[in-house]
């Protein structure tokens, strides 16, 4: 994807998540968005755009590499399955930034979309963008255990209620299956397991 086209996709994408402000709900779905990589480091062409959104979960429900309960909607209605995007779920407790996203640049949040961010993008003033650091030392090897316990629990729950029918019921629709859920859990587990032994 060429440079220019990518940042206009970042705009679509930051006036499709403005209009989830717009759903009726007690609570927000999605707090914050944000970009990071080959965009924020001026790549022409770029493989993909990588993305992290912030949702209003808690962390036990936003096990890495996967997709938390309620996000199928999300995932169809901002069109992140329809080609080169990438993107990863946080939740709103935890930091964005961790081993895989490195420093993040918000480009839009329940204030709105930040469109400071996107002229810097459109206009690559790249010192323009501050994006928030992934850990180090002692508080990155925390963060990759506290994650590695998640996804350990989550791909425990996910091994169990595998083959109850119910379960299966209930992770099924927007073209995801069970099996999605299953593969998610297994990948996201052994990444942060692979991170956790280097």
């Amino acid at each position: 994807m060429r440079y220019a086209r990518a940042v206009e996709r970042l705009r679509m994408l930051a006036e499709a998540c403005e209009q989830t402000r717009r759903l009726p709900a007690v609570e927000p779905f999605l707090r914050e968005a944000h970009v990071f990589g080959a965009l924020t480091e001026g790549a022409d062409p770029l493989d993909e755009l990588e993305l992290a959104f912030v949702l209003n979960l808690p962390p036990d429900e936003v096990a890495w590499g996967t997709h938390p309960p309620g996000t199928a909607w999300l995932v169809d209605f901002l069109r992140l399955d329809e080609g080169g995007i990438a993107y990863w779920w946080r939740s709103f407790r935890e930091p964005v930034a961790n081993h895989h996203i490195h420093e993040p640049v918000r480009f839009w949040s329940l204030d709105g979309i930040d469109e400071g961010v996107l002229a810097s993008l459109r206009e690559r003033r790249f010192g323009a963008l501050r994006g928030a650091e992934a850990p180090r030392g002692e508080e990155r090897v925390a963060g990759v255990a506290q994650e590695l316990e998640a996804a350990l629990e989550h791909l425990r729950a996910v091994h169990g209620a595998y083959w109850d029918r119910q379960w299966r019921r209930e992770h099924r629709g927007l073209r995801r299956y069970p099996e999605h859920h299953l593969w998610e859990a297994v990948r996201g587990y052994l990444e942060l397991l692979d991170v956790r032994d280097e």
